[in-house]
C-alpha cells in the first residue's frame, strides 16, 4: 500500500539535474514532498509564496551560488533549517556554510541513508516547541475537487499535492495516462486556491498547428506574417495572474520549447513580431501521457524545459490502480446523466457493477464514463449486465489450431499475468521484468 506523504516539504536546488534528481527520488522514497529549482533564482520565486519546511541546495552553482542563497535563508526564513550539499567540500566552505546557519554539510557522492540522517538532523535543529502547519486534509474525502472523486491512497496522494500546490505559482508537470484525469488535476490546483477568481486557461498543444501554437500562445504584433492584420494577445496574456494549463506538452515544437523556456526564467512573454517584452505572473502547469524522457533522448523535447516545468510532479494513477474508486466514479457519472437523460436517479445492480469493477479500462476514466454513459441511455432506470458492451464481460478463449507466432504468445502470457493482477499494470509489469511503459507499448 502507497504510503501518505510526510507533512514537511523541501526545497531541492541544484544546477547539476542528475543530483537534483537523485535527491528528489531518495526524499520521495521517503515520502517527502518536494519542489525543485535549477537555480537560486527559481528558488526564490519558489519561497516567495511556498511553505518551506528545508532546503537543501548545492553551494557550487554559475551566476550565483548557493551560500549567497543560504545567507539569503538566514534572514528572511531564520526558521528555516539549511543543509548543503557539494561536491567540491572545503574546510573554509565547511566552516562558512555552517556560521551561516546550515545544519548539516553532505559531501557528493552521498548514500541514501546518509541523507535521511542529515535531514532528520535539519528537522530536530528547529527551534523548540515549533512545529510545521500541516496542509489541512481536503473537506471533500470522497467528492474530490473540481469533479474529481475517490478515496484510494493513490487518489489521496494526488490530492495532498494539490493541497500543497493551491496557493503558490509553483510550475507543475502532471504525468499519466490518457484519461486519468490530468485536467481535472489542473483545474483543482487552480480553483480550490487563492487565485481562483483569475484566469484558466486550457491549451490543448496537440490540437494546435504547430505554425500557429507559437503566435496563439504568445501572441503577436501586426505585420509579423501573411494574415496578422492586428496587434493580438495570446493564451499567456490571458492567463495573466491566473493559471495557464498545456496540454500534451510533448507535442510542443521547439520554438516554442525556447520561448516556453524564457517564459519561465525570465517570466516574461515577447509577442511573435515584437521586440517587447511583457512581465506577466501566470502560474504553468503543463500535461503530458508521453515519456519526455524517451523524447529527451531523441532530441524533440528539450532537457533544461523539463526541469523547469517539474519544479513539482504529480503522476495521476491509472483507474486499474485504484479499483475502490470506480464504485464511486460510477455513481457519480450515474447522477450526472441520470440527471441529463432520464431526469430522474439511475440505479446499477450489482452483478453489473461487479463487471465494471473487474475491467483493467484501458482507457481510465473517460472509457468508464463513455460506458456509463451508454448504458444510462439506453436502460429503463436500472442498469444490468445486458447494457455493458461485450468487450468487458467474460470471455473464453478457444485454441488455435496450429502454430502461433512469439508475438501472439507473448501478448497471451502479458494478458494472462494481467489477469492474475486484476488488471494492474505496474505489479505486471514487475511480474514481466519490464516497465510499465513498454507494457503499455506491447498492449497496443
Amino acid at each position: 500500500m502507497t504510503a501518505l506523504l510526510q507533512k514537511e516539504n523541501i526545497l531541492l536546488v541544484d544546477d547539476d539535474i542528475d543530483i537534483l534528481e537523485l535527491l528528489q527520488r531518495h526524499l520521495k522514497s521517503m515520502n517527502y514532498h518536494t519542489y525543485k529549482a535549477v537555480s537560486v533564482k527559481d528558488a526564490l520565486y519558489i519561497l516567495k509564496d511556498t511553505e518551506i519546511d528545508l532546503l537543501v541546495t548545492d553551494i557550487n552553482m554559475p551566476e550565483i551560488d548557493g551560500l549567497q542563497l543560504v545567507k539569503y535563508v538566514t534572514e528572511h526564513y531564520p526558521d528555516m533549517p539549511k543543509l548543503v550539499v557539494t561536491g567540491f567540500p572545503s574546510v573554509e566552505d565547511a566552516s562558512n556554510v555552517i556560521k551561516h546557519g546550515a545544519t548539516d554539510y553532505l559531501t557528493k557522492p552521498f548514500t541514501k541513508a546518509e541523507l535521511e540522517i542529515a535531514v532528520k538532523k535539519a528537522f530536530a535543529s528547529k527551534p523548540n516547541g515549533q512545529t510545521f502547519k500541516r496542509p489541512p486534509k481536503p473537506t471533500q474525502a470522497a467528492n474530490g475537487f473540481d469533479g474529481m472523486i475517490g478515496t484510494s491512497q493513490s487518489f489521496q496522494k494526488v490530492t495532498q499535492i494539490i493541497e500543497r500546490v493551491k496557493d503558490n505559482r509553483a510550475t507543475v508537470l502532471v504525468s499519466g495516462e490518457s484519461g486519468t484525469g490530468k485536467e481535472l488535476v489542473a483545474r483543482a490546483i487552480h480553483y480550490s486556491g487563492k487565485f481562483a477568481r483569475a484566469p484558466f486557461i486550457a491549451v490543448n498543444c496537440g490540437a494546435i498547428p504547430e505554425g500557429l501554437l507559437e503566435a496563439e500562445l504568445f501572441g503577436y504584433t501586426k505585420g509579423a506574417f501573411t494574415g496578422a492584420n492586428e496587434n493580438r494577445d495570446g493564451f499567456f496574456q490571458a492567463a495573466n495572474q491566473g493559471t495557464i494549463f498545456l496540454d500534451e506538452i510533448g507535442n510542443a515544437p521547439l520554438g516554442v520549447q525556447n520561448r516556453l523556456l524564457r517564459v519561465l526564467q525570465e517570466k516574461e512573454v515577447t509577442k511573435v513580431g515584437s521586440q517587447k517584452a511583457e512581465k506577466l505572473e501566470v502560474r504553468v502547469i503543463a500535461a503530458t501521457n508521453s515519456d519526455l524522457e524517451e523524447l529527451i533522448r531523441k532530441k524533440t523535447f528539450r532537457e533544461d524545459l523539463f526541469y523547469r516545468l517539474s519544479v513539482v510532479s504529480i503522476e495521476v494513477p491509472p483507474l486499474c490502480e485504484r479499483p475502490s474508486d470506480i464504485p464511486l466514479l460510477v455513481e457519480k457519472f450515474l447522477q450526472k446523466y441520470g440527471v441529463e437523460y432520464k431526469d430522474r436517479f439511475v440505479r446499477i445492480s450489482d452483478e453489473a457493477l461487479e463487471v465494471l469493477k473487474r475491467y483493467s479500462w484501458p482507457g481510465n476514466i473517460r472509457e468508464l464514463e463513455n460506458v456509463v454513459q451508454r448504458a444510462v441511455i439506453m436502460c429503463d432506470g436500472k442498469i444490468t449486465l445486458q447494457h455493458l458492451p461485450d468487450t468487458l464481460k467474460y470471455k473464453i478463449e478457444f485454441p488455435k489450431k496450429g502454430f502461433k507466432t512469439l508475438q501472439e504468445r507473448e501478448r497471451e502470457y502479458i494478458e494472462e499475468v494481467l489477469l492474475s493482477t486484476r488488471g494492474n499494470k505496474t505489479k505486471a509489469a514487475e511480474i514481466l521484468g519490464i516497465n510499465r511503459k513498454t507494457l503499455r507499448e506491447k498492449l497496443k
